[in-house]
């Protein structure tokens, strides 16, 4: 009988830290409005860095530390990916971060999925929709986004680790115009 009721706490004691973590990030994303962040992107194997800010629902500010220059725009319905030499323009719902992008979407699907721990460090929920495959990751102390990994509009896998996070600052709403094409 013993050996039962330790399997029964156990098991509780489980199941509510899961839905704890579940709550905590379900309640830091209702609260947050904004994200400012450095990044660190592994595509292909391929390493870039730079700094974003994100302000929901759906917009996107990026600057790559990059000789070209690089910019990725979302202003809720397009993106613009811009180096000194090319300009690419997407409708946002056709892309990945469409889902990154939209905490409503994500505190949705967070509700219903089952997260895995990685390293005791990581919460981890794997979204599938629309012909993608996204794993989101939180810090299991903050409960803070820290990270994703999906395919891109290119279909290179793409490894986004977010750092210095700073979450509801003020920020300019013009940095979320679209640049104009050269």
């Amino acid at each position: 009988m013993l050996k039962y009721t330790v399997i029964l706490f156990l098991w509780f004691f489980i199941t509510s830290s899961n839905a704890s973590n579940k709550e905590k990030i379900i309640h830091n994303l209702k609260n947050t409005k904004n994200l400012n962040f450095n990044f660190e992107q592994n595509i292909d194997g391929k390493i870039v860095d730079g700094h974003c800010t994100i302000e929901y629902p759906k917009k996107i500010f990026c600057e790559y530390k990059t000789s070209k220059n690089k910019i990725l725009v979302s202003n809720g319905k397009s993106l613009v990916i811009k180096t000194k030499t090319s300009y690419y323009r997407y409708p946002l719902d056709k892309t990945p971060l469409n889902f990154i992008l939209d905490k409503d979407f994500l505190i949705e699907k967070i509700n219903v999925l089952q997260e895995r721990i990685i390293d005791e460090t990581l919460i981890n929920y794997t979204i599938v929709g629309k012909d993608n495959e996204i794993n989101i990751f939180f810090d299991r102390e903050t409960f803070d986004l820290i990270g994703w990994q999906n395919t891109d509009v290119y279909q290179n896998f793409n490894i986004t680790f977010l750092s210095s996070i700073r979450k509801n600052g003020i920020i300019s709403k013009d940095i979320f115009k679209l640049p104009e094409q050269d």
